[in-house]
């Protein structure tokens, strides 16, 4: 790749919007079976950003015909009394799916809660169970919920027509919502690509990722892949996400993973924010529709 290139930017924001213009076909078609998706979201306390993820997926909502089911909850409210909420969810036909906003007041258990929430209506695609099924299938159709921002990161590269088959992608971060379940995505058969997941304990993740045809930077550590370690012409998407707090005016500024300079690197890159972001919010809305549909199969069935 010549020194002179410039990257070509993989945008989130164009994407998804294709993609809700399907979705919105997808509910209105269901409207005609008389089944409307319904999209929930239990927010526990007033965490600034927490208010605005929630507004924006319901935005996100409204765009492509989807309900919005909005559960607002005190933040000292107790394990049990939240369990019971999310108990109403999941017997709330109108609820296709929804999610638990994190993070979680300390004094909630988050994993408890999380699997308190019914795998067909897991909007996030985290429920252990649903990850045990991604696990068990290599081959063949998955029905279930997909975990979201691993899937938004996947449609991102086949919208621009980038193909992972037999390409070696380097993973940086082990969070369980991007770093270990996208390796699991990546490596069925119908994606066919060879993964390595680097983590605090990697001995040279520099190395590994000069060896990257494709790099998913999904620490959460500002700027912690450097451009000049990777391969020339690497595809890269910047995931991971760091919020700092101006103390004077309280404006809060973003940051990715990757450190300046990736446009003079790579062949294809996600910028942060504006990437991969928008991805995650509408394969959000995806599940929902999913889980819709799923419904509506039932019913003509008889089941």
């Amino acid at each position: 790749m010549s020194t002179e290139a410039t990257a070509q930017k993989l945008d989130g924001k164009a994407t998804a919007a294709a993609l809700k213009q399907e979705l919105a076909i997808r509910v209105a078609a269901l409207k005609e079976q008389g089944i409307t998706p319904g999209l929930g979201t239990v927010l526990v306390g007033a965490d600034p950003a927490s208010q605005t993820y929630v507004t924006g997926k319901h935005r996100d909502c409204a765009e492509v015909g989807i309900n919005s089911i909005q559960v607002e909850l005190p933040e000292d409210i107790s394990q049990e009394d939240l369990l019971a909420e999310l108990e109403k969810l999941n017997h709330d036909d109108a609820c296709t799916g929804y999610i638990v906003q994190l993070p979680l007041p300390k004094h909630l258990d988050t994993n408890t809660v999380l699997e308190a929430i019914a795998p067909e209506k897991d909007a996030d695609g985290l429920h252990p169970m649903n990850l045990g099924r991604l696990v068990a299938t290599v081959n063949g159709e998955i029905t279930t919920p997909l975990p979201c921002t691993p899937k938004g990161c996947i449609d991102l590269l086949d919208h621009y027509g980038l193909d992972l088959n037999g390409k070696h992608v380097v993973v940086v971060g082990r969070g369980v919502t991007i770093g270990r379940p996208i390796g699991l995505l990546l490596t069925r058969k119908q994606i066919n690509a060879t993964v390595t997941l680097c983590h605090t304990g990697t001995k040279d993740t520099a190395g590994h990722l000069a060896q990257a045809d494709v790099v998913v930077a999904a620490a959460g550590v500002k700027h912690v892949v450097d451009p000049k370690d990777l391969k020339p012409g690497a595809v890269v998407l910047d995931v991971g996400v760091t919020r700092e707090v101006d103390p004077e005016t309280g404006k809060a500024t973003i940051h990715g993973d990757v450190a300046p300079g990736i446009e003079d690197v790579a062949s294809w890159y996600s910028p942060n924010p504006g990437g991969v972001g928008p991805m995650t919010r509408v394969e959000l809305l995806a599940n929902v529709v999913q889980s819709a549909e799923q419904q509506a199969r039932a019913l003509a069935a008889g089941v």
